[in-house]
């Protein structure tokens, strides 16, 4: 049984961009080509799909992935590791479930809250070794420091902007609008000023941010679920602006 690449990247709740871009790093080759030019995945190449899946939820970047691939030939003991992973998210879940009912409850009958009861199963410090490894301890920390002085609205509230530029960066693609249109350049002023809630974003920071939300599909998914492209101009549309601006 095999599956095009529309249907495998719709399953996956994914686009075909990104599974072409996992073909061009060789981590996920196609199981053949059909004359028409599509691509097909075979159950081994589906296999293949989920543990590249999963270790980008584990926050691994694509080289990684490849090293991991790569040692781990014997694809049985490959998935018996991914589930004992999947099993201690599902633990960890678990605990959190526990600690918002706790939380709930205690809160309803007035009673006294326990901090060990209210933060188990959390960890706002599970991308720590990337975010260091990427941009440096610093920048962790302060973006770290400058998170938990947020009370939960001002949180919700900056969670939902980046939302709406993204959603307006995904309508400027689908009207077909240039990076440099004076719409776009908005948009990549509204992203900026975004960014520099957290940091100090220098001209290099921005469009190197820019490339990294085509580069990694965590990002990509993000803005193309948008509309195809929408990851593209938005790269492009923060070249633009640094240049300009920065």
């Amino acid at each position: 049984m095999e599956w095009s690449i529309q249907e495998i990247a719709r399953k996956a709740g994914t686009t075909s961009r990104t599974l072409r871009h996992y073909g061009e790093l060789g981590l996920l080759e196609p199981s053949r080509t059909g004359a028409n030019g599509y691509r097909y995945y075979d159950q081994a190449a589906l296999v293949r799909l989920q543990r590249i899946l999963l270790l980008r939820e584990l926050g691994l970047s694509l080289p990684a992935i490849a090293e991991v691939l790569e040692g781990q030939r014997d694809t049985s003991a490959a998935l018996r590791t991914h589930l004992a992973l999947l099993e201690q998210e599902r633990e960890r879940i678990g605990r959190r479930i526990e600690a918002v009912r706790t939380t709930l409850h205690k809160t309803e009958r007035g009673e006294q809250l326990m901090a060990d009861e209210v933060l188990d199963g959390f960890d706002h410090t599970r991308y720590e070794a990337e975010v260091t490894e990427r941009w440096g301890r610093e920048a962790y920390e302060s973006g770290d420091r400058w998170w938990r002085s947020l009370g939960e609205a001002e949180r919700r509230e900056f969670l939902e902007t980046q939302k709406g530029i993204a959603r307006d960066f995904g309508a400027a693609a689908a009207a077909g609008l240039a990076p440099d249109a004076p719409e776009v350049q908005e948009l990549a002023r509204r992203q900026y000023d975004w960014l520099s809630l957290t940091t100090s974003p220098t001209k290099e920071y921005v469009i190197g941010l820019g490339q990294m939300y085509v580069d990694d599909p965590r990002f990509a998914e993000n803005y193309d679920r948008h509309g195809e492209g929408t990851a593209i101009l938005v790269r492009d549309a923060l070249a633009v602006f640094a240049e300009r601006n920065l």
